[in-house]
């Protein structure tokens, strides 16, 4: 690798330009060499200022760029099989943000081309693993001082969503965290799924299943559920408490800066995950920045997201039937433990 870590972008969005300014000014020992948008206009303003980026408006050609050491994957799900191809074809460390694959059959491929090359190459983009919050909670649970995990509940409200956003994505976008975060805190595969339907908020969009109530059984016999309410209104919270055999412990109940107005006080709450997550973001990035550097891939990997878009697709079909569904997985290759 050179002195700094040549970076293409691909995606140069909300969360895109997130990373591109992380990369640039937050995160050191990396740059970015290309960005990659259909949009060139906007990948244009998201790198306005910083030298030496090349902007292209497909994916391929940023990944051929001079320069372009790794890829950090930030476009819309659908594209990122290709662009993960592609990377692999170049030998190129990736940071793929999730869902790896939007669906199990594709995810699968992914992993299957990886398992090909005989060693990782990709990392996927759960943040949560990073936040000191949720990486405090997996020491206490590990240190064995609580017994063994019988429950997790978990809370998962946001401000509004997007306007393009389905019932589905209630679990296969926004749950898809928890899927991951249960599966890293637990240490155990999800078997099964059951996703509830409370009475649609007056606030969602016509159509739209929010909020969601999902119930997910684990291989150790522990349950999982998941309130998922994406038309809130108020702020932007995650939650998650371990109720165990000898106690509980919960993350997400931090207090912000204390706010004191005419006739009355209260706690900010953030507005979104860019926000509430910052910290973790950059904790990603960086560890993958130097990972990457030494040679190694460290973090979640493709099997980590192959299971959760496996986990997720189960979920929306228990949605969409109302039954219970059963997790059906692949056999684990031997890059991932297997």
């Amino acid at each position: 690798m050179g002195e700094l870590l040549g970076v293409a972008v691909l995606g140069a969005g909300h969360m895109g330009a997130d990373h591109i300014r992380r990369l640039d000014r937050v995160v050191g020992g990396a740059r970015v060499a290309a960005v990659a948008d259909p949009d060139t206009a906007r990948a244009e303003e998201a790198v306005a200022g910083i030298a030496g980026v090349s902007v292209h408006a497909e994916a391929e050609a940023a990944l051929s760029a001079p320069g372009v050491e790794a890829v950090l994957i930030a476009s819309p799900g659908p594209a990122h099989e290709e662009a993960l191809l592609a990377a692999f074809a170049r030998g190129l460390p990736v940071l793929c943000e999730k869902p790896l694959v939007p669906d199990a059959a594709g995810a699968l491929r992914v992993l299957e081309a990886e398992a090909r090359l005989g060693r990782r190459l990709a990392q996927v983009g759960f943040m949560r693993r990073y936040d000191a919050g949720y990486r405090r909670l997996k020491e206490v649970l590990g240190d064995g001082r609580l017994g063994r995990t019988l429950m997790l509940h978990c809370v998962h409200r946001n401000v509004s969503s997007p306007p393009d956003f389905t019932s589905a994505m209630l679990i296969d976008s926004s749950v898809s965290h928890e899927i991951d975060a249960a599966r890293w805190l637990l240490g155990q595969e999800l078997t099964a799924v059951t996703a509830l339907r409370p009475r649609p908020s007056a606030d969602a969009p016509p159509g739209l299943q929010d909020p969601q109530f999902v119930l997910f059984e684990t291989e150790g016999g522990a349950l999982v559920d998941v309130e998922v309410f994406v038309n809130c209104g108020f702020g932007y919270q995650v939650r998650c408490e371990a109720v165990c055999e000898r106690g509980s412990a919960r993350t997400g109940d931090d207090q912000g800066v204390l706010v004191t107005t005419a006739g009355g006080a209260g706690t900010e709450v953030p507005r979104d995950y860019l926000v509430r997550f910052a910290d973790a973001y950059d904790h990603e990035v960086r560890a993958w920045v130097d990972a990457t550097r030494w040679g190694r891939v460290t973090g979640p990997s493709v099997w980590d997201g192959y299971a959760a878009s496996a986990v997720a697709e189960a979920g929306v079909r228990a949605l969409m039937d109302g039954t219970r569904v059963e997790v059906a997985l692949a056999p684990r290759p031997a890059p991932y433990g297997g």
